[in-house]
């Protein structure tokens, strides 16, 4: 999901001076041999997709104690390919556990051994579910990050395990908006591929050298039947060797064992102009069982010239009723991966100020918003620039990037904090920057779009406004903080006009930690764009300290406010 791994993170020093790694690292290299390879000379991607489910499941069950089961497969992008005889070093490790399931992380380089050459293919996140033992359900143990990516990754874990959860739910009412729409008859053109001619269908026996310990499929087994399916799919439409570019995020519906059949299944969903989407569904049965359904991947495949350059692919004609019904579906992913890819898969530094909302992409922001935040809190090299009654700031450089965090205490409870906070509208009470604060839209009970008016950063100048997303989030567990996420975005019903200078936010919020029953730690994190910074320059500089004021005023508003919660609007609460 986010664009951030390093391909290497070095060994951490304990206390006592020693080197040590993550426990639940392990670390898998394999020289690529041409049976390993397809019909270019470059590695079979199902053979790398068996490669990393099975590292990153040794890392789960290193973690777990006990065997675990791939649950799903977060989207992977392949950034390039793999030659024959070249290495490939493939690092999983647990970034966080929850009650009995965990998330791994995968990274995937590749290594020239001629010329002493590493770079990143890809990496991917999946989640994979601890087996129950003969005493019951396993309660797994927590994952302690020791270093500050480890930190990092811990944090934001729990954000993308939220996106799991609901991505079926983001699918299905975006499929569900496009349902009224049809196929256009333009696109019946003569000289397109019928869909029909892509279609496959393959069954696999599962004998013991495709089962795992446990004597159940392996889960990258699957993946390797499926890509193979969906590769010669594409095959059909392009008379050409594609290469696997992304697969969809997934999951697996049920297990197989030693003894079923397989049954696979592929066609071309649609092809754009430099690119196909794929459909793949397997199948298992025994005997005379009726099929079980056991995992559905949407791939998308490209087909590269002599320059390594997309080609331009055939257009294809669906077929009648559940033909164009995939037809349809395949546009709808198709503006998903582009949300993803523009507002979650590019790195911090490369996401604009302001993004266009809509509801389709309103989860996607939601996560790049709290994402943000979290990483932002979880750097270790804040400076310390003044402090007065209690209240610090602290200031970090880097990338030619200025971020500032304000730090105080309160004796007012966590989630009274949480509460208080949230909604904007009362931000005004204890933030001179805050003339006038108007809800826009309530997008759902975690996320809120507000307009907020501040007065000019200049004697003469024009007042600001900016058009604000507060993403909200509880604790995913009791060692988590509260968390009030807020970031620009574009309305097309609130443009900029010539009265107002519209400023725009790329990451803030409050970092809201429970330190006692009725005693709670607030962080207020900025990164300071052109709109926001001449508001605490001085402050950095030193030629002020009106941020104490600014939250002393907090504090109070808080300790003022703290039995009040019932009267705050039912949205808020």
């Amino acid at each position: 999901m986010m664009d951030n791994v390093p391909l290497e993170e070095p060994m951490f020093i304990l206390e006592n001076g020693e080197m040590c790694r993550n426990p639940t690292e392990v670390k898998m290299s394999q020289i690529v041999l041409p049976c390993h390879a397809n019909y270019c000379g470059e590695l079979s991607a199902g053979q790398l997709l068996k490669w990393m489910d099975s590292t990153a499941c040794l890392s789960a069950e290193r973690h777990a104690g006990c065997s675990c089961i791939t649950a799903s497969v977060d989207d992977i992008h392949f950034i390039t390919t793999i030659g024959v005889g070249q290495v490939v070093n493939i690092t999983a490790k647990v970034n966080r556990a929850f009650t009995s399931s965990m998330e791994v992380g995968i990274l995937v380089s590749c290594e020239d051994l001629f010329s002493n050459r590493q770079w990143k293919v890809c990496h991917a996140f999946a989640t994979f579910v601890a087996r129950r033992t003969e005493a019951g359900k396993v309660q797994l143990k927590q994952v302690i990050p020791r270093t500050q990516a480890e930190q990092m990754e811990y944090s934001l874990a729990a954000e993308r395990r939220r996106m799991r959860l609901i991505h079926a739910e983001i699918i299905n009412d975006l499929l569900s908006s496009c349902s009224s729409q049809t196929v256009s008859e333009r696109l019946d053109y003569q000289d397109a591929v019928p869909a029909e001619r892509t279609r496959v269908e393959s069954v696999e026996l599962v004998l013991p050298p495709h089962a795992n310990h446990q004597v159940s499929t392996f889960g990258g087994q699957i993946m390797a039947w499926m890509e193979n399916v969906a590769t010669i799919s594409a095959s059909r439409l392009c008379n050409a060797h594609p290469t696997l570019r992304s697969i969809d995020m997934f999951h697996f519906r049920g297990p197989s064992h030693i003894g079923d059949r397989l049954v696979l299944k592929a066609i071309v969903n649609n092809a754009f102009k430099k690119s196909m989407e794929v459909g793949v569904c397997a199948e298992a049965y025994q005997g005379g069982e009726p099929l079980r359904h056991i995992n559905t991947a949407f791939m998308t495949f490209e087909v590269l010239d002599n320059d390594r350059k997309p080609c331009t692919l055939p257009r294809i004609r669906p077929e009648p009723v559940d033909g164009k019904r995939r037809f349809q579906e395949a546009i709808a992913r198709k503006k998903i991966r582009l949300d993803r890819k523009y507002i979650i898969s590019c790195k911090q530094s490369e996401v604009p100020l302001s993004v266009p909302w809509d509801p389709s992409n309103q989860m996607y922001l939601s996560y790049n918003n709290v994402s943000a935040l979290k990483m932002l809190a979880a750097r270790n090299n804040w400076v310390l620039t003044s402090e007065k009654n209690k209240v610090s700031l602290y200031t970090l450089e880097e990338n030619q990037t200025l971020c500032f965090k304000v730090e105080t205490h309160v004796a007012v409870a966590a989630e009274q904090v949480f509460l208080l906070l949230s909604d904007l509208r009362r931000r005004k009470a204890w933030d001179h920057h805050y003339q006038y604060v108007k809800l826009i839209t309530d997008s759902d009970e975690d996320d809120t779009i507000y307009r907020v008016v501040t007065p000019s950063v200049t004697k003469r100048g024009k007042v600001q406004d900016f058009i604000l997303l507060a993403s909200r989030r509880r604790p995913c567990d009791s060692g988590d903080p509260y968390l009030i996420a807020l970031r620009s975005v574009t309305l097309p019903s609130y443009p900029p006009t010539e009265d107002y200078n519209r400023g725009e936010v790329l990451c803030a919020g409050f970092s809201i930690w429970e330190e006692e029953n009725t005693f709670t730690k607030i962080s207020y994190y900025n990164q300071a764009t052109p709109g926001v910074l001449p508001y605490i320059s001085t402050d950095i500089a030193g030629l002020s300290s009106s941020f104490y004021c600014t939250f002393a005023s907090c504090s109070a508003f808080l300790q003022e406010n703290k039995e009040s919660l019932a009267s705050l609007p039912t949205s808020t609460l």
